[in-house]
């Protein structure tokens, strides 16, 4: 793990931090969850989880930049422009209505390349984590890891397809090829938000896809899809992640040998 084993050492200890926080407020009875002006919920275990996270990387890593989902972007000092993403909750509709699927996501972005990921689910008792040329792993906490590989299907016919929900699809005008592609697909279900990449990277499934993302969505996923062996590009084909502001981010996650079909099937401009 040279290269960022320090790093990585440090992402698990912000994540012990974060499931500290929120697993004492899962199921909690005093819960408050408020909208946020995109009409999305945000509880106060999202805010304390970022702002102890943002409190142990003002510590232990002063120069580096950060980006929030609930206290947005603080500039890096440092002389490598290196910046933490972290989505605090991702899952917090789960979240709040107890379902115990939701995580905290932790990336480190060198320029725009994410180049490490963690994704912490607690109430799972599951982590997955990968470094860039490390490869990727899973397991409750890093001295228990076990490496990680996405599936080798090669036909849509035998391939497991996940998707986060279907109404963005409709607004982008694709949702005929992706009502067309689980018809193909020998199985689709909508796991949603992390979930569906990280069961990719474990070869529990073979493609999971989104519409529209911000960047704290799936920084810390990219990494671990990738090094997993997988293939992770947005709808135009580019790298993932390739956008810039919110909802202006989206995904195609694959095994690699299904890419360019899903890629063909999604990525074409929608007809009018």
């Amino acid at each position: 793990m040279t290269g960022y084993a320090d790093d990585l050492a440090l992402a698990h200890r912000l994540a012990d931090a974060a499931d500290a926080v929120s697993m004492s407020r899962f199921r909690a009875l005093d819960l408050r969850v408020e909208s946020k002006p995109d009409l999305t919920p945000v509880s106060d275990a999202d805010t304390a989880v970022e702002r102890e996270i943002r409190a142990l990387l003002a510590i232990h890593r002063p120069g580096d930049g950060l980006l929030g989902e609930e206290y947005g972007e603080q500039p890096a000092t440092g002389p490598d422009g290196r910046r933490w993403v972290v989505d605090p909750i991702d899952g917090t509709k789960n979240f709040v209505r107890g379902v115990p699927i939701w995580a905290t996501l932790i990336a480190l972005l060198e320029g725009d390349r994410p180049v490490l990921g963690l994704v912490s689910a607690p109430a799972l008792g599951r982590r997955w984590w990968a470094a860039r040329g490390a490869g990727a792993y899973a397991g409750p906490d890093l001295a228990f890891g076990a490496p990680i590989r996405v599936s080798g299907v090669t036909d849509l016919a035998d391939a497991s397809f996940c998707y986060s929900s279907l109404s963005g699809w409709e607004t982008a005008g694709r949702l005929a090829a992706m009502l067309q592609i689980m018809r193909d697909a020998w199985r689709s279900r909508a796991y949603g938000d992390f979930y569906g990449y990280t069961l990719l990277a474990e070869g529990a499934l073979d493609v999971m896809v989104e519409p529209e993302l911000s960047l704290w969505d799936i920084a810390a996923l990219v990494p671990i899809v990738i090094e997993a062996g997988g293939t992770f590009t947005a709808l135009d084909g580019r790298p993932a992640p390739a956008g810039t502001g919110p909802n202006e981010i989206s995904a195609i996650a694959t095994n690699g040998p299904l890419h360019d079909d899903i890629l063909a099937r999604l990525g074409r401009p929608a007809e009018h």
